[in-house]
C-alpha cells in the first residue's frame, strides 16, 4: 500500500552514497543527499558530468576503494541491467536504479547471489530539460516515489531506499515491479507518446494556424519536448503495458472518428465525459480528492513586478491560488494569467482585483 503519511523508515541511509550516473536525476538526488549532510560519491562515463555535478555540490569523484553502503544507479533504460549487476558484484552496499521500468531491471538480477540487496525505485519528477546543469536539490519534494522490491529483497534493503526517498524529501509508494509498469504506462509513457503525436501535427502547419495556438495545445504538448531517443529507450522497455492501453486508446480512437463521421453528437458527448471523469480522478493537492475549482483571468503587462503585484494583491484577498497558468498574446506586450482558486472563493477573487484595477473575468 502507498505510504504517504511521512512515518520514519523502519532503516536508514547508512554510508557514502555512490551515484552511478549524473544527469538530471543523478545529480539532483546528490545535491539532496549532500543538503541532508550525506557523503556522496559521484561516478559517470562522462567525466565532464562527473566534473559539472561535483562543481554544483552533489559531492566528490567515486575512487577505486570507496566503500558506499547505497549504490543509486540512475543511467539510461538500456544500461540499467547491467550498472545494477555491476553494483551487486563490487560490493557489500545496498543497490537501488531509479529507471522508468521496473520488471526488466528486476528480472535481470533475480538469480545473483547478491540479488536480497536490491531494491528498484523510481522518483516521479523530472523536468524537460536533461544533464547535470538542469538538477535540483528540490527536484523531488513533496513527489512520489515508488519503491518496487521484488519477492527476494531484503527488509533493511527496502527501508533504506524509503529513507532515500523521504532523504530527498519525497513520498514513497510501495508498489510491485509489475504493477509500477502498468502504473506509468497509464499516466506517463503512453499519455507522452499522445503528446508528441498531437504536437507532430502542428510540425507543418501553416503559421496562419500556429497563432491561434492557446493554453489549450500547449498544456497537451508540454511534454512532447521530452529527449526523444530517451523516450524512446523507455517506452520500448516497457512495451507489453504500453501496447495493453495503446490498444485501448485505438479502440476509443475508431469509436470518435466513427461518431463523428456519422455526425453521432450524443456519443461524442459521452466519449468526452468519460475525458472529464478521467481528469477529475487525478489526486489534488496532497494526494487529496479534487475540490471543484473556478479560474479568474487576468490581463498582466507583460513588464517587471506586475506579476509579483498581481500574486500580492491576490494573495490580499484571501484567497489561496491552487495553480496558475499564462499565456501570451503574441500581438501585445501582454499574458493573460489564469488563477485557479476554489470555486466558492472565484467571485470574490475576480471583485477584489477588480477593485484594485486589474482587467479580469471568469
Amino acid at each position: 500500500m502507498p505510504d504517504r503519511e511521512g512515518r520514519e523508515a523502519a532503516g536508514d541511509v547508512t554510508g557514502p552514497v555512490h551515484i552511478v550516473g549524473v544527469g538530471l536525476i543523478g545529480t539532483s538526488i546528490g545535491l539532496a543527499c549532500r543538503r541532508a549532510g550525506l557523503e556522496v560519491l559521484l561516478s559517470d562515463v562522462s567525466s565532464e558530468n562527473v566534473r559539472t555535478a561535483s562543481g554544483l555540490g552533489a559531492g566528490r569523484p567515486f575512487v577505486p576503494g570507496d566503500r558506499p553502503g547505497l549504490v543509486v544507479v540512475a543511467v539510461p533504460p538500456d544500461h540499467l541491467a547491467a550498472e545494477i549487476l555491476r553494483a551487486l558484484d563490487d560490493g557489500s552496499a545496498t543497490v537501488t536504479d531509479v529507471g522508468s521500468v521496473k520488471s526488466g531491471p528486476s528480472a535481470a538480477v533475480e538469480h545473483h547471489p547478491g540479488a536480497a540487496r536490491y531494491v528498484g525505485s523510481h522518483p516521479m519528477a523530472g523536468s524537460e530539460r536533461s544533464g547535470p546543469l538542469a538538477g535540483s536539490a528540490a527536484l523531488f519534494d513533496g513527489r512520489p516515489w515508488a519503491v518496487t522490491p521484488h519477492p527476494g529483497s531484503a527488509a533493511e534493503a527496502v527501508a533504506a531506499v524509503d529513507a532515500l526517498a523521504r532523504l530527498c524529501g519525497a513520498v514513497p509508494v510501495r508498489l510491485s515491479p509489475a504493477e509500477h509498469d502498468r502504473a506509468v504506462a497509464r499516466t506517463s509513457h503512453v499519455p507522452h507518446l499522445l503528446a508528441s503525436l498531437v504536437a507532430s501535427r502542428l510540425a507543418e502547419a501553416p503559421a496562419d494556424h500556429l497563432a491561434l495556438s492557446g493554453q489549450g495545445v500547449r498544456d497537451v504538448t508540454r511534454v512532447a519536448g521530452g529527449d526523444p531517443a530517451l523516450y524512446g529507450q523507455i517506452v520500448a522497455a516497457n512495451a507489453d503495458a504500453v501496447l495493453d492501453l495503446l490498444g485501448q486508446v485505438r479502440a476509443q480512437l475508431d469509436a470518435v472518428i466513427d461518431a463523428v463521421a456519422s455526425h453521432d453528437r450524443e456519443r461524442l458527448v459521452g466519449l468526452l465525459s468519460r475525458g472529464v471523469e478521467g481528469a477529475r480522478a487525478i489526486p489534488g493537492k496532497h494526494g487529496a480528492p479534487r475540490r471543484p475549482t473556478g479560474t479568474v483571468f487576468v490581463s498582466v503587462p507583460d513588464e517587471p513586478g506586475e506579476l509579483a503585484r498581481l500574486f500580492a494583491e491576490a494573495g490580499a484577498s484571501g484567497v489561496n491560488i491552487e495553480d496558475v497558468r499564462i499565456d501570451h498574446d503574441p500581438g501585445r506586450p501582454v499574458g493573460l494569467v489564469e488563477l485557479v482558486v476554489d470555486e466558492t472563493r472565484a467571485d470574490h477573487l475576480l471583485a477584489s482585483l477588480e477593485s484594485k484595477g486589474w482587467v479580469a473575468h471568469r
